[in-house]
């Protein structure tokens, strides 16, 4: 029995499950490439980056670094009075932001590019059709970008409290007056830095022995610090066993309060609880498994290189399946799984690690072979980096790792706007560039990216220095010396 429909009988060229950024990227990018595309989305197209994760979050981050400058403007001799949040005309601001940007991944937007978009839930037949609904459609191709959400962690007790995510973290009507975020990961220093700014007081349970555990120790030192200084307690290798409502709580979106007890035996008191401790995959309920779609123990969408599932015809892409869980690798991998679907498996995913930007204030940003874990690196210090100097932000540093024949394969960036110098390593990693081709590009002075600069230059020093290149120096000197005789 065949496991897909005859051509003649597909009524489109690419199905997409899903409506978040892969969905989106993936349906355009068939699109594009003139095939008949449609969309399956049941809720609403934009996804969790538009809604619940990116840009919600920035536009939070943005309010509270506002706070912040303006609390610590003496440093450069401007006195400012008594800072005040207006928490509602904060939220205002973040939904203002959500908005604005809205449109451009509307149902109409979507249909100006040529893309059906179809409201529902896609349910998998075992024949590989889709039924949405009463209608049932009829693909040649299949792509999975049905996303993630934000796991729960299992505790006793915490089915009596509400528990914040970042899915519902934006129906807050006040600021929490006490909040206890479970995770030390991205999202937990995140938020637990935007509401310390704003006022909150804020605690951190974190199991592992450092902040942020995938990146370089300096930079998570760099952060903890950071963070103690905005006034958020932090609690290392530290679980939650167990919650208890107390119901003294502020009571808004059905929080009650409570205690939160941590493997130290300390009660943690809270007017509101966020978990931000992983992610699950988005792929049950769907009929991937009954039409031949493999999942692994997690729940992830098993593909290959070509980002093929077991499945002929189905392609997955984004949250779904076991890949790093950044918008920007949903989008450039639905983009490959969607030309391949129409144009042949012509494309692979990248095996050099995306980069990624925790965006605190210093942000940490980081792309490639993860800097402190060996290697051939070269640090430097914000300490003499003049634009950090200005600004009396010198707390961080930009840490280069190159390969043995000198080209860099990762970095490490820690301090104001880290996310738009990382930009210059990513191509440098994508293009296998050397530090000299590096240190051999003029850039602009004084900015925050002369750190990729100079540590580019002291790594070409170092390497001058070495006996052979000095040897071939003192070699090329008397040459010339003979010649100007």
């Amino acid at each position: 029995m065949a496991l897909t429909p005859s051509p003649a009988a597909h009524d489109v060229d690419l199905a997409v499950i899903g409506g978040g950024t892969a969905g989106l990227v993936g349906a355009q990018t068939a699109a594009g490439l003139g095939a008949r595309v449609v969309l399956v989305e049941e809720e609403r197209t934009g996804g969790d980056c538009l809604y619940t994760g990116c840009v919600p979050s920035k536009a939070l981050l943005a309010a509270a670094s506002a706070a912040a400058q303006a609390r610590r403007a003496s440093r450069y001799g401007v006195d400012v009075g008594g800072v005040t949040v207006d928490f509602a005309r904060v939220m205002q601001h973040v939904r203002q932001a959500i908005a604005h940007i809205e449109p451009v991944d509307s149902p109409e937007a979507l249909g100006r590019a040529g893309v059906e978009v179809v409201p529902g839930r896609a349910q998998v037949l075992p024949d590989g059709s889709l039924r949405v609904g009463v209608r049932t459609i009829r693909a040649r191709h299949v792509l999975v970008a049905t996303g993630s959400a934000p796991a729960l962690p299992d505790l006793p007790g915490i089915d009596g409290v509400h528990v914040l995510t970042n899915e519902n973290l934006w129906d807050l009507a006040v600021l929490p007056a006490r909040l206890v975020i479970i995770g030390g990961g991205p999202v937990g220093c995140e938020l637990a830095q935007a509401f310390a700014r704003l006022g909150s007081d804020v605690t951190v349970v974190h199991r592992g022995k450092r902040l942020l555990p995938r990146e370089d120790p300096e930079a998570s030192a760099v952060l903890r610090a950071a963070l103690e200084e905005d006034g958020v307690r932090i609690l290392l290798e530290h679980g939650a066993v167990s919650v208890r409502g107390t119901g003294d709580g502020a009571g808004d979106g059905g929080t009650e309060g409570g205690l939160l007890t941590t493997t130290s035996g300390e009660d943690l008191a809270f007017t509101h609880l966020l978990a931000a401790a992983g992610r699950t995959p988005r792929s049950r309920g769907f009929g991937l498994e009954q039409a031949g779609v493999e999942l692994d123990g997690a729940g992830y969408v098993v593909t290959d290189r070509h980002l093929r599932t077991s499945r002929p015809g189905f392609w997955a892409s984004g949250d779904v399946t076991d890949h790093p869980k950044y918008t920007h690798t949903a989008g450039v991998h639905a983009s490959i799984a969607a030309g391949n679907a129409i144009l042949g498996p012509l494309r692979t995913v990248s095996r050099i690690e995306p980069p990624r930007v925790t965006f605190t204030d210093p942000e940490i940003a980081a792309v490639g072979a993860p800097t402190g874990k060996g290697g051939i690196e070269q640090a430097v210090h914000h300490t003499h980096l003049d634009r950090a100097v200005t600004e009396q932000r010198m707390e961080g540093f930009t840490r280069l790792a190159f390969d043995r024949r000198g080209r860099v394969i990762g970095g490490t960036i820690v301090g104001p706007r880290a996310g738009e110098s990382l930009g210059e390593v990513c191509l440098a990693v994508q293009r296998k560039l050397s530090a000299t081709a590096v240190a051999g590009v003029t850039h602009p002075y004084p900015t925050h990216n002369d750190g990729v600069w100079n540590a580019a230059i002291a790594r070409t020093r170092t390497v001058l220095a070495s006996p052979v290149p000095k040897a071939l120096g003192r070699l090329a000197r008397r040459v010339q010396e003979r010649r100007t005789r």
